[in-house]
Parts: C-alpha cells; structure tokens; sequence
C-alpha cells in the first residue's frame, strides 16, 4: 500500500497529525500497537493554548458531549498564600479540561478516521523500512488478525511516544536531556467535588486536583525521583500523607471514595530529539518529552502536530522540498518549547521558596489581576521566561519589595529552582 505519509502512533499527537494530514488531501495510515478506546499514564490537563486547538478543528464539543466538565478558576497554595484566579482568554477561550484518556484519543481517533486517514488499531509495526539510499520510505507491521502489513509512504512519523521505536531506529539524536527528577502518581475519585481546580506546593510535593469524565476527580501528586523507593512501599499510605497537609484536602479525600488503582510511575524523561531527518519525523513526546509537573505533555503534542502537518502539506504540495520544512518546523519547535522546558526540568528539583518567592506570591495576590496573569504563565499562554523575569519580578513587587528580598538572601534562582512557579534564571 502506497501513502503520502504514515504515521506510526495513534495517541493526541499521532492522531491529531493524522486528522489534519488527511483534511488537506493526502493519503495517511496511521498505525498502533493498542485498541481503542485504551486508557494510558496521563497528566490529564489540556492547557487553554491545546484547547483552543480543538475548538478550531471543531472537536471541543465532542469533548464536551462527553461530559469532560471545563475548569474555568484555579487555586494556588504555596503554603504561606493562597492565590486564586482564571485564565486570560486565548482565541476566545479562557478554559482548560482533564479528559481521561479513553475519552480524548477515541474523539482524536474518530476524527482522524472520518477525515479519511486509514487509522488500523492493534498493528504492531516491527520494521522502519529504508531504501538504498538511506531513506526511511515505510513500515512493516503485525496487525491484530495476524497478517503482515507493508507500507511505504514519503514520510514515516512517529508519534509513538517517549520510548520511541520510530526514532530509536533512524537514531534520531538527544540533546538538551536532563534527567529523570521526579516520579507522579495519581488516582480518580468519586463524592470529591471541587469548584475549582487546584494546586499545592509542599516541601518535596505538587498536588494538583482537577474534575474529569464521569463525575470523578482526578488528584495527582509528584515528588522528587529519589523519594521514589521508600514511596512506593506504601504507596497508599504515602500518597495520603501528602493528601493530608494539602489544608482539608486529605479529610475530602476520605470522605469520598477511590475509584480503580493509584497509578505511579517514574518513568518521566526529559530530553529533545532531532525533529526530522530523511523520510521521517518525529511529532509530540517523541519528539520532546519533558516532566508532568507542569502538565504541558497533552497540549504540546496538539500544537506540535498542527505546525508538523502544516510543514508536511507545504512540502509535498509547495514548491519548498519536504526536508526543508521539516528543519524549519523543527527550530520553530525547540524556540517554542526551551524556556518552559526548562521551567518545566527546574520545578522538578523541588528546591525550598525563599524570600523573593515569598515577596513574589504575596505580592501577586496583593494585586487585582495579576494571579490571572500568573496564571496565563503556568499554563503557556504568556511565556513562562518573560513572566518569571527579574524584570517583572521589579514590576510585581516593586523596588523596595525586591530590595528586601534580596537582602534576606533571596535570589533570582528563589522561584526558579522551587517547586513553584518562578523566576527564569
């Protein structure tokens, strides 16, 4: 079988990549080794830039059919403040969601098939095919009914995840990787209503308690990876001690009731990959994977398939060659994705907030507005690395605020290397 593209991963990015390929005429497979509907490890949060994505590719309302109810506000605990605001509108919206998984991939899934894509669930492909060139021109993969299936195509992606295989078998090459610095975990419960989103920052804890599908909400926490082995003893009881200083938190939680397992892993890489090379390229944790601190994985993957599959249809439809604009997408990726990147790694650490995160987070709520804009920040809407500046910081809490902080041996690197939203060093 003959295609412009395959696409080897049929999750958020592999899906997303697929729909928008085959909505402007080409000819698309995409291939996974699952079955949907099929739940995966998740941070659940669609941030309002990957929102705005679905509500202009007319898919917002499906993930509203299926009740995945909006968060419009959220509250943020530091410890000595709480601060509490909305997003500032983005494309005319100001909202985020947290489907679980079996809700948002079926929709990507639906969407891509009845944009055309040839979408073939339970393949396992096996072999990234080359041509006496070098090339990557196609696949060879197991489907589920036991027949082997070849493929070829004038650009294989992957978008298989975080493990991969497309871009372990072109060696698709690392850089910019940090390692592995906290694990997460994460249960869903029901009787645990919440008007708002919210979130916590402890000594070596971030919680973050959101409403999902099916009337549940979904509490997550993280800490930092050397923790890791004495966690996962008593994974129960540890997982509600961090419930309990989290304010009532941990008395809601026990008053409601624990649907399915907690889920755990530590399985959270941080690196980027070379974008594209010939005949393939990689879209979403496959191509840049960072830690679920931040909860940018789901929203990354739908705008980096939306700037992929615009850099593929103009390099097979335009006059500019293919590898062109696939290094071109690539650059543009790594500009947009480094500096909460390394936000995102820097969070992680879980280093103590000093005094100039302390000046800063009262002095944030001191201000009417500037939690929504803080806010705007920590979900990608403004750049991480100008709000978290030292310049802003001046502005936020003024010269005499930032002298005192400074005096008492705060430093710009306070909130940057905190587990809290911060200062970019």
């Amino acid at each position: 079988m003959r295609y412009d593209v395959i696409v080897v991963g049929a999750r958020v990015a592999g899906a997303a990549s697929a729909m928008l390929l085959a909505r402007a005429g080409l000819r698309v497979l995409a291939l996974d080794r699952v079955t949907f509907p099929s739940d995966t490890v998740s941070s659940h949060q669609v941030q309002v830039p990957g929102v705005v994505l679905l509500h202009q590719w007319g898919l917002l309302e499906r993930l509203r059919a299926a009740d995945t109810p909006p968060t419009h506000r959220v509250r943020f605990d530091p410890g000595h403040v709480v601060l509490e605001g909305a997003f500032p509108s983005l494309g005319g919206v100001d909202t985020l969601y947290s489907p679980r998984r079996i809700v948002l991939d079926a929709v990507l899934v639906a969407a891509a098939r009845e944009a055309g894509a040839d979408v073939i669930d339970g393949a396992r492909v096996e072999e990234i095919v080359v041509d006496e060139r070098g090339r990557v021109c196609g696949v060879r993969a197991a489907t589920r009914s036991g027949q082997t299936l070849h493929a070829t195509a004038q650009l294989v992606v992957g978008a298989d995840g975080k493990h991969s295989l497309v871009a372990d078998r072109v060696g698709a090459r690392r850089y910019r990787e940090r390692p592995v610095r906290a694990f997460a975990c994460y249960g869903y419960f029901a009787g645990l209503p919440t008007t708002v989103g919210e979130l916590y920052q402890r000594p070596n804890r971030s919680v973050a308690v959101f409403p999902t599908n099916d009337e549940l909400t979904m509490v997550y926490i993280a800490g930092p990876i050397g923790e890791f082995d004495s966690f996962r003893r008593d994974i129960e009881r540890c997982y509600m001690r961090t419930l309990d200083g989290c304010g009532d938190l941990g008395r809601r939680a026990r008053s409601a009731v624990r649907v399915e397992r907690l889920r755990t892993t530590p399985d959270q890489p941080n690196t980027f990959r070379a974008s594209s090379g010939p005949g393939w390229a990689l879209v979403g944790d496959a191509g840049v994977v960072m830690d679920s601190i931040t909860a940018q994985g789901i929203g990354n993957a739908l705008r980096d398939a939306d700037r992929l599959a615009k850099a593929i249809v103009t390099g097979i439809e335009g006059s500019v060659p293919l590898d062109r604009t696939l290094v071109d997408c690539g650059r543009l990726r790594d500009r947009e994705l480094s500096a909460m990147y390394d936000f995102t790694t820097q969070l992680a650490k879980f280093r103590p907030l000093g005094a100039l995160g302390r000046r800063l987070f009262t002095s944030v709520n001191d201000q009417p507005g500037e939690t929504d804009r803080f806010l705007g920040a920590f979900a990608g809407i403004t750049p991480v690395d100008q709000y978290f500046s030292m310049r802003n910081a001046a502005r936020i809490i003024g010269a005499r605020g930032m002298l005192t902080a400074l005096t008492n041996r705060g430093t710009v690197a306070d909130v940057a290397t905190h587990g809290d939203p911060g200062l970019a060093a």
